[in-house]
């Protein structure tokens, strides 16, 4: 980005303040990051479920292979998702808006991260049923309810957090001198 003489960005009338950053980056990022975390912990990792555990069963090297390459398909639409996020926060850079703070972008991040754990556990646990977080103890359900809850705290505590970085990026906002 190129600035002009008075320091705002090119393009930018030198008596606007700036825009505030965008949500939309932040929750793309926590969106991507958190299906990331699922499938890495839970899908690799601990290997409780796969993507379809419930339809094809993994207790066979055919079963193995259809689920690995749906886990496959799944990380490859966390990674699309993860790379919008950060074309859409530099999109938003060059627009020249206010770079976020560390509270207003990690609040949304942890945001969409629990979005993403109350989609897909309303989705792929509930409605779709293609598998529970965890099968091999018993009690699915309340596994798949403990997921659920914990998208709601996630996405609960991400905005209280945002709120507290978009109040702070405001109040400094308005208190700074015309450029």
């Amino acid at each position: 980005m190129t600035y002009s003489a008075t320091g705002s960005p090119a393009g930018l009338p030198s008596d606007t303040t700036p825009e505030p950053p965008s949500r939309g980056p932040g929750i793309l990022l926590g969106l991507g990051l958190g299906g990331f975390v699922d499938g890495i912990v839970l899908h690799q990792i601990l290997q409780w479920h796969h993507m379809v555990s419930d339809v094809e069963p993994v207790d066979t090297v055919a079963g193995l292979e259809v689920n690995t390459l749906a886990d496959g398909f799944f990380h490859l639409g966390t990674w699309f998702l993860v790379v919008g996020g950060l074309v859409a926060l530099i999109a938003t850079w060059r627009q020249g808006r206010m770079a976020p703070s560390w509270s207003f972008q990690l609040g949304l991040l942890v945001m969409g991260w629990g979005i993403f754990n109350l989609v897909e556990g309303l989705v792929n646990h509930q409605l779709l049923g293609v598998h529970h977080v965890r099968d091999d103890l018993g009690a699915p359900l309340s596994w798949d309810l403990g997921f659920l809850a914990s998208g709601v705290l996630l996405t609960a505590l991400g905005w209280l957090w945002h709120r507290r970085g978009a109040a702070a990026l405001e109040k400094t906002r308005d208190t700074s001198p015309e450029i």
